[in-house]
């Protein structure tokens, strides 16, 4: 252990853009643990209330140059990424990844591995079991025969507010009183709330260096999908539902009816409903010897979906399931201007000057989509964000965090913010299916001249291939109304805001 002081452990957190990832880190610091966070894209963590606590390396699991430097000094090692959506070679990558980490962490001389799996089914063969879970208990014996002690948590589903697990129920239930739904919504589950999954991870960094094993973690509540659909209901005060099971419906095709109905994208929704084929229940509940359960411990289901709707509503979701970036989605950094040397780069740019104050208009810029909308032409949008639902692409409903705040890394519908300069610049990076790379701009400073604020928008484009090129020409006639009138209703948004007496109007979607 090192010399921090008695129970102070350095801790190293992979994965910390994830949704657990991100709620980890702050409560190892509540406990009084130093930590790590390593990601191939740091300056995504830079927006965390956290942060400035935190120590922040660059780095990828599949680099082990990197991953033995970031392991250097660490006494618990937290394994929180996996490759899942990321195409048919994603078992591959997972172990690639979790030999990478196993390695340099014995070499490293890290004292303990933790990490958070799938609950898997009793009995079940591995060959019968769906790629995500399969892939999921294979890492997890990667890292148990790494001869560091591990700890396996495996859990079933995760109820917390942005979990994948939550936005899928509450957006089935929410949106369907009657519906036809596959098989698999009548299998038991035991549902754990994200509290009680944070609480075991944390505690597991003090376990006893024997102790190097799985542990099934779940909450207090078994019931079948069907039951969990029927008590979110109550719980949310709504109607009870029809439910009607079809056979029919296989995983596959159900992630598609997943994918359309909520926000939860089809390379996400079909291994979390492939995962559901099978009964996932806890055998075991040996965590409590070494984490003991408080009063009311794990939280009963009712009380998990009962705190996720009132931090949904209190717009406080700390981390989402869209926290991590899109399977498949560009990545690349904004082209540097004006000699980018990467081929062709197409722009649209917009530029307007009103009598307002910089920060009113930035309070329009930076409440931008979600249930606030895109202020142009909103059936382009909407068709749009439908055709990106069909071909695999995230859509428009992954909607925002927070409601008045962004921050590096928030997904904002299907859009990614990649760079947040409060009062003065928004950069969005487009995570829709397209042939090429695209960001938008938003930009607020003053005229030199005149010293009235100005607006500043500007959509880039860098085609990929010929369809990239025609791409772009193709969608060219809807520029002005759908870029011309996003300034416009921009600035007038901030100047009806500021005008006397003002209702606020709703936003142009």
């Amino acid at each position: 252990m090192n010399d921090d002081g008695p129970g102070r452990l350095h801790c190293l957190v992979t994965g910390a853009t994830g949704y657990i990832g991100g709620r980890l880190v702050p409560e190892l610091l509540a406990a009084g643990h130093r930590v790590r966070c390593v990601g191939r894209s740091p300056e995504k963590l830079y927006a965390h209330p956290w942060a400035d606590r935190v120590e922040i390396v660059r780095g990828d699991v599949l680099d082990a140059d990197a991953m033995g430097a970031a392991l250097r000094g660490i006494d618990v090692a937290y394994y929180l990424v996996h490759a899942l959506g990321t195409g048919r070679g994603f078992e591959d990558t997972d172990r690639r990844a979790a030999r990478t980490v196993a390695e340099q962490a014995a070499a490293a001389g890290v004292r303990r591995l933790v990490y958070l799996g799938g609950l898997t089914p009793e009995g079940v063969p591995p060959a019968e079991l769906s790629p995500h879970l399969r892939s999921r208990t294979e890492v997890g014996d990667i890292l148990l025969a790494s001869g560091v002690p591990t700890a396996v948590l495996r859990a079933a589903v995760i109820i917390g507010s942005g979990s994948a697990s939550f936005e899928m129920l509450r957006y089935l239930t929410e949106r369907l009183p009657v519906m036809v739904t596959p098989s698999w919504v009548r299998t038991r589950i035991q549902p754990i709330a994200v509290r009680d999954v944070l609480r075991y991870l944390v505690g597991c960094a003090e376990l006893p260096a024997e102790v190097s094993r799985a542990f099934d973690i779940g909450g207090p509540d078994v019931m079948t999908y069907v039951a969990m659909m029927r008590r979110y209901a109550e719980v949310a005060r709504l109607p009870r539902r029809v439910i009607v099971p079809l056979p029919l419906l296989t995983p596959r095709l159900s992630s598609y009816w997943v994918g359309l109905v909520t926000p939860v994208p089809h390379a996400i929704a079909k291994p979390l409903a492939a995962s559901l084929r099978h009964e996932v229940v806890c055998q075991e509940h040996d965590i409590a010897r070494y984490v003991p359960d408080g009063p009311n411990q794990p939280l009963p289901f009712d009380a998990a979906l009962a705190l996720a709707l009132r931090r949904v509503q209190e717009a406080q979701v700390a981390t989402r399931w869209s926290s991590a970036a899109l399977p498949g989605a560009p990545s690349d950094p904004l082209p540097t201007d004006p000699d980018w040397a990467g081929g062709s780069l197409y722009t649209d740019h917009r530029e307007l000057t009103v009598d307002v104050s910089p920060a009113a208009l930035w309070r329009v810029i930076e409440g931008i989509g979600g249930e606030n909308g895109w202020y142009s032409f909103p059936l382009a949008w909407a068709v749009r964000g439908w055709l990106d639902r069909l071909a695999g692409g995230a859509g428009l409903r992954r909607g925002r965090r927070d409601a008045q705040r962004l921050r590096v890394g928030d997904a904002l519908d299907f859009w990614r913010v990649e760079a947040v300069e409060p009062g003065r610049l928004l950069r969005l990076r487009a995570e829709m299916r397209m042939p090429g790379l695209a960001w938008l701009e938003l930009r607020v400073d003053r005229d030199a001249d005149t010293g009235r604020t100005r607006y500043r928008q500007r959509a880039l484009f860098h085609p990929r291939g010929l369809l990239g090129h025609a791409y772009w020409w193709a969608i060219a006639p809807f520029h002005a109304p759908i870029f011309g009138g996003m300034a416009r209703n921009i600035v007038g948004a901030a100047a009806h805001e500021t005008a006397p007496d003002a209702v606020p109007p709703a936003a142009p979607r």
